[in-house]
């Protein structure tokens, strides 16, 4: 059920970051979306791996939660300075607490590097990564991303 809905959500999150790319004309704040961009399309390999929507491959799975680590390290740089544009999603509160930003994006990506590395060969084992995984977006979202 929990991952239902963390499909749901990343399905329309998708959609609703490719419309929000339209019209952004600052390259910084171009950039920083298709980052994330990215990541949600990392998402997008594991969870229907959980859901059993997709067969379940465990070296696909590992360069999913791999990149994902290295899009969320790099995520740090381009958001480091407090770039602009009337299409932006990210809030302000980013730039005033960069530390808890930087931090968090720091955790998911050794969350997800770690995961990568110990993970199991079966797709029960991927469940839970996931939802940490989703949980971890989610709470960062929460408190930096505009609602468009």
């Amino acid at each position: 059920m929990k991952c239902t809905a963390l499909a749901a959500a990343f399905g329309v999150g998708l959609a609703a970051m490719a419309a929000a790319h339209t019209g952004v004309r600052n390259t910084a704040v171009l950039a920083r979306m298709d980052n994330m961009t990215a990541m949600a399309r990392q998402m997008e390999v594991l969870v229907p791996m959980v859901r059993g929507t997709s067969s379940f491959d465990v070296e696909r799975a590992r360069a999913a939660l791999n990149e994902l680590a290295a899009l969320s390290e790099a995520s740090v740089d381009l958001f480091r300075a407090p770039e602009t544009d009337p299409r932006t999603e990210a809030r302000p509160e980013i730039w005033e607490n960069f530390d808890d930003f930087e931090g968090r994006a720091l955790e998911l990506a050794a969350l997800a590097r770690a995961e990568a590395v110990g993970l199991p060969d079966t797709r029960a084992a991927l469940s839970p990564v996931v939802a940490r995984i989703g949980e971890s977006c989610s709470g960062c979202h929460e408190i930096y991303r505009l609602e468009n």
